[in-house]
């Protein structure tokens, strides 16, 4: 099975932490040039001073915060005028829990802005290339919610469900020209997300985070909690030439926790 990335670029946003982090290792692993996107710099420059590099490698990154579109489609333009990208790996941090009912429209606006709002600007923005080489992969991280909402989680489940579809969209329409579109669903993978999620149901529900945690546990067949590293690897597997048959699909990676086919 070839899963040589060897002269491939990924863009990895949200790769400072998490899920993010742990696939901009696992696709440098591989042999590809890691882009990092996020907004601390300091963060930004600790992780490339750990990824793994050897000759025909070169690390980089783009400081941009996806609550500011603008300033991601400028720092992007900079970027392309000396890169080009093969494999994109679209990763924003989710959006406070609640119910769907109490969210104001500027929570859903925000969510949306920063999700599917900063995906297109990336996909617009790297796919010309793509098609000029007849190769390339989109990878949205998302969330199994878009198989069975999550409760407690009202504007994630309403936009990760958007972005769910408009991904499939884009795999018609590239994928005559090579690009591969397709979604990653972590459910209970322990990052920092989960941690804070776990302590506001802990506190809600006025329980310790372990018994939640425990709880949580009971409701994946796998028997344990997932990690940033099972997810990556995931990634991994649809941004290789292995996976060149695959396009438009929803993978979850969620040891089994999901009540649907």
């Amino acid at each position: 099975m070839n899963t040589d990335l060897t002269g491939k670029r990924a863009l990895v946003c949200g790769s400072t932490q998490g899920i993010g982090r742990a696939c901009a290792f696992e696709l440098a692993s591989m042999g590809a040039s890691i882009t990092l996107v996020a907004r601390n710099e300091e963060k930004l420059k600790n992780v490339i001073s750990q990824l793994p590099v050897d000759d025909t490698e070169t690390h980089n990154y783009i400081v941009a915060d996806f609550a500011e579109p603008e300033q991601l489609k400028s720092g992007l333009e900079r970027f392309l005028k000396d890169f080009s990208v093969d494999i994109l790996v679209n990763n924003t941090g989710g959006p406070k829990g609640g119910p769907a009912i109490e969210a104001g429209p500027d929570e859903f606006l925000q969510a949306f802005t920063s999700h599917l709002i900063c995906n297109q600007i990336l996909a617009q923005a790297i796919s010309p290339g793509m098609k000029a080489a007849g190769w390339g992969r989109i990878i949205n991280v998302i969330s199994t919610s878009v198989k069975t909402p999550l409760k407690g989680l009202g504007v994630s489940n309403t936009i990760r469900g958007a972005v769910a579809n408009w991904a499939k969209t884009l795999s018609f329409e590239l994928g005559p020209f090579g690009i591969t579109v397709n979604n990653v669903l972590p459910s209970a993978a322990m990052t920092g997300r989960l941690e804070s999620l776990i302590r506001s149901r802990a506190e809600k529900e006025g329980k310790s985070e372990e018994s939640v945690k425990e709880e949580m546990i009971r409701e994946i067949p796998a028997g344990r909690i997932g990690t940033a590293e099972d997810v990556a690897a995931a990634i991994a597997f649809l941004a290789s030439p292995a996976a060149d048959y695959i396009n438009g699909i929803n993978i979850p990676v969620d040891g089994g926790k999901t009540p649907s086919l």
